[in-house]
C-alpha cells in the first residue's frame, strides 16, 4: 500500500494561525503520511529562527474573549496601543495552562517526523529576506515543486 500524503499550505504569520499547520503535520507524520508545509507570503514567519508571532483580535470575530469582553467591550477598544501585546501575552498564557506545546516546540516536533517544510522562494525574494533568518532544514521551491507533490497528495489543506 502506497503512503498517505498531507500536503499544507501556510499564508498567515500570526500566533493563533501558526498553531494549525504544525499540530496538523505533526499529526499526520504521526499517522504516517508523507507531509509537506509550504509557507508563503506571511507564512514565512513561521520559519524564522526567531519568532515574534502576535495575536490581534481586529477583524478575528470568532476569537474567544476573557471576561465576556466582546459583549462590553468596543472593537474599537481593540486599536487602543498595547492591546495586541496584551492579548498575545493572554493567548500564550492560556496555552500555556492547558499544557499547548510552543510553537517552536510544535515546529521542532515537525522536523523530528521528516515534515518538509518549505519556503516560498518567491516570497523570500519578494520581501528581501535572507536564508540566514530561517531555520536550518529548510527547502526554498517554487509553487511548481509544491504542486508536484500537491498533486499527488490525499489531502491538500489552505491554512
Amino acid at each position: 500500500m502506497e503512503q498517505k500524503k498531507l500536503a499544507i499550505i501556510a499564508t498567515k504569520g500570526s500566533l493563533d494561525w501558526a498553531y494549525p499547520p504544525f499540530i496538523l503535520a505533526s499529526t499526520a507524520a504521526a499517522l504516517g503520511y508523507e507531509t509537506q508545509i509550504f509557507f508563503t507570503f506571511y507564512g514565512l514567519q513561521l520559519l524564522k529562527k526567531k519568532l515574534s508571532l502576535e495575536v490581534t483580535p481586529l477583524g478575528n470575530p470568532g476569537m474567544p474573549m476573557p471576561m465576556g469582553m466582546d459583549k462590553w467591550f468596543p472593537v474599537l477598544g481593540m486599536t487602543l496601543p498595547g492591546m495586541q501585546g496584551m492579548m498575545t501575552s493572554m493567548m500564550k498564557k492560556k496555552m500555556q495552562s492547558k499544557g499547548v506545546a510552543s510553537v517552536e516546540e510544535l515546529r521542532e516536533l515537525c522536523q523530528e517526523a521528516e515534515v518538509k517544510l518549505i519556503a516560498c522562494q518567491m516570497t523570500v525574494d519578494l520581501f528581501d529576506m535572507e536564508t540566514s533568518e530561517f531555520i536550518d532544514g529548510v527547502d526554498y521551491a517554487g509553487a511548481a515543486a509544491f504542486f508536484e507533490f500537491a498533486g499527488e497528495s490525499d489531502i491538500c489543506l489552505y491554512i
